[in-house]
């Protein structure tokens, strides 16, 4: 199942010498979405601490840039979970036209469990597996 994360809108200044959105500003709409993905998907971050001893953190993060964006464009990102492994997870996030629904980026996102206390990665806990399978999307990377 897809979650709606975030929208915003592409101002004069996201632009470069091109006419269009500079590829610096694609991470900062992103990167606010994926904080919003765990509590859209009812984890937050201090029941994860607070329930579990875990939180995560980004390990790796890929952008795919598929569409300009220009001034005006209303966008809305979009995501839902790729893969679940055992001590990590990879979203997929998308930018879409929010006027056209046209794909305008892709953002991969891999998290990884860490416990705080140890300073290492983590096994995911069952019952936040439980939940990112409700979220799996078939044919995501």
């Amino acid at each position: 199942m897809r979650l709606e994360l975030l929208r915003g809108v592409v101002h004069p200044w996201h632009h470069d010498h091109f006419g269009h959105m500079n590829v610096r500003h694609y991470a900062p709409f992103f990167d606010d979405a994926a904080y919003h993905l765990w509590s859209r998907m009812g984890l937050t971050y201090n029941e994860m601490i607070d329930e579990h001893g875990v939180h995560c953190v980004t390990a790796q993060a890929t952008t795919g840039f598929v569409k300009e964006l220009v001034a005006g464009d209303l966008i809305a990102i979009d995501g839902a979970v790729a893969r679940i492994g055992t001590k990590s997870a990879t979203f997929r996030l998308r930018m879409l036209n929010a006027d056209t629904g046209d794909l305008h980026a892709t953002y991969d996102l891999v998290e990884v469990f860490f416990d705080p206390q140890t300073r290492r990665s983590a096994a995911m806990p069952d019952a936040v597996r439980t939940r990112l399978g409700e979220y799996l999307v078939a044919g995501e990377p």
